[in-house]
Order: structure tokens, then C-alpha cells, then sequence
């Protein structure tokens, strides 16, 4: 492992976790968790760290605004138990992730830009059992079809007023309308950029009452502004990590 861990200054539980607004509770509970390097002890057993592993607590508490603390608690995990390649793996992967939301956050973009009403031939009208009389009219199956999910889940948005489909007269089955497939898709897409339901309802009923796509460019400002912030976390995280590699030299 290289250096002792018990060299050097001692610091108190106290001693870390003052300078980041932590309780020594939160200090012991992350040596525990693996986060921290074994405590050395005390003749009365009382736990000692030393700057070592106050380059462990600032690594961690920089890892976690990029990572999270799941990820971020896994990588300090295999740096102290010595399996860099593993610390690495899950910061790639992290980093997988983010470009993967970059890229759903451009598919949402590219869908506004494209959601124009929905021609009768991609509604279903015309094509055979799942025309619908109206314009733009279809059923739930194909929309569903269509997006990728199941009827189940459009039913689910129904439920959270993401889509208001009326009911066939004759028939009693849903139907979608030119603006409930517009919201569908609004909404599938927004689901995948990681929305929650109680988060796109009022984004689409907002769509709705202005007639237009005009409210959803505060969110995607503000997810462009997230996917910044995590991204330079990252970079924060990677550079106190790096500080610590080298202290465990």
C-alpha cells in the first residue's frame, strides 16, 4: 500500500470534520463505510487519522457532487483496498452516463424542433383497424407502437395528466388527437432526460396553455446548466482524487 497510514500528524475525528461542516459521527461512519482508511488508535483506543486520510475526506466529499454518493463511495472503496483499475472502471462509467445524457438531452432538443402536427398517416389514420374517424386521431396501441412503450405506460401518463386522450362514442377506446401525441412525445422524451412525472406534468400543461413549445426552453436551459455542473464536479472530484493517489504513494 505504500506509506503508513499512521505516520505523520495526528488529527482528531474533530480535527476532519470541522473544516467540511461534518459531524465526527459522519467521519467514524465513512472510515467504516471504507471511504477513509483504518483508523490507527490510541493506548485508550481512541481514533487517530492523519493527513492521509484528510485527503481521502476531501477526495470523497469532491467525488460526490459528479458521481454521486454511490459511485462516489465504490471508487474510494477500491482506491483503499488497492484496486485502482476499479476505482477507474466506475468513474468511466459515470462519465458514460453523462454523455448519455448529453445525448438524450440533443434528442429532446432535435424532437422539439420536430414536433410538427402529426400527419394522418403517422397517426394511423387510413391504416386499416387502428384508424380512428377526426384528424390525427389513433389508438393506444399504435402510439404506443410508435414511441417504444407500452399501452400500460401511456395509460400511467394519462393518470398523471401528461395526455388527455378522449373516448371513442362507439367504441369507449382512448383516443389521441394531433396535441396528445405531441404531448406524448414530449413527454416520452422528457422521461428519458430523467424527468419525473410530477416534474413534466406542469412543463406540458404549461405547453398547453400557451399553445406552444416556448415553456420547455427554461427547462432545457436548466438541464444544459446541470449537465455543466456535473461535468466540471467531475473534473473537481478527478483532481482531489488525484492528490490522494499520490499521498497513498
Amino acid at each position: 500500500m505504500g506509506r503508513n497510514l499512521q505516520s505523520g500528524e495526528r488529527l482528531r475525528p474533530v480535527d476532519l470534520a470541522r473544516g467540511h461542516g461534518l459531524s465526527t459521527q459522519a467521519v467514524r461512519n465513512y472510515e467504516e463505510a471504507g471511504i477513509l482508511p483504518p483508523a490507527g488508535r490510541t493506548p485508550h483506543g481512541y481514533r487517530t487519522y492523519t493527513s492521509l486520510h484528510a485527503a481521502a475526506l476531501r477526495a470523497f466529499l469532491a467525488l460526490v457532487p459528479g458521481h454521486g454518493h454511490q459511485t462516489a463511495t465504490a471508487i474510494m472503496r477500491a482506491v483503499n483496498q488497492g484496486a485502482a483499475e476499479e476505482a477507474f472502471r466506475h468513474i468511466d462509467e459515470s462519465h458514460a452516463q453523462l454523455l448519455d445524457d448529453r445525448r438524450t438531452l440533443q434528442a429532446v432538443e432535435n424532437a422539439l424542433r420536430d414536433l410538427e402536427p402529426t400527419t394522418a398517416s403517422e397517426s394511423g389514420v387510413g391504416s386499416g383497424p387502428a384508424a380512428v374517424s377526426g384528424p390525427g386521431g389513433t389508438y393506444i396501441g399504435p402510439l404506443a407502437d410508435k414511441l417504444g412503450i407500452r399501452p400500460a405506460t401511456l395509460r400511467k401518463w394519462e393518470h398523471a395528466g401528461l395526455v388527455r386522450p378522449r373516448r371513442d362514442p362507439l367504441t369507449g377506446y382512448r383516443v389521441y388527437d394531433q396535441a396528445d401525441v405531441r404531448d406524448a412525445r414530449l413527454a416520452h422524451q422528457l422521461r428519458r432526460g430523467g424527468y419525473l412525472l410530477e416534474q413534466i406534468a406542469p412543463l406540458i400543461a404549461q405547453v398547453r396553455a400557451a399553445g406552444g413549445l416556448e415553456p420547455l426552453e427554461a427547462a432545457l436551459c436548466d438541464w444544459h446548466g446541470r449537465l455543466s455542473a456535473r461535468g466540471r464536479a467531475m473534473l473537481t472530484g478527478a483532481a482531489e482524487l488525484e492528490v490522494y493517489l499520490r499521498e497513498r504513494r
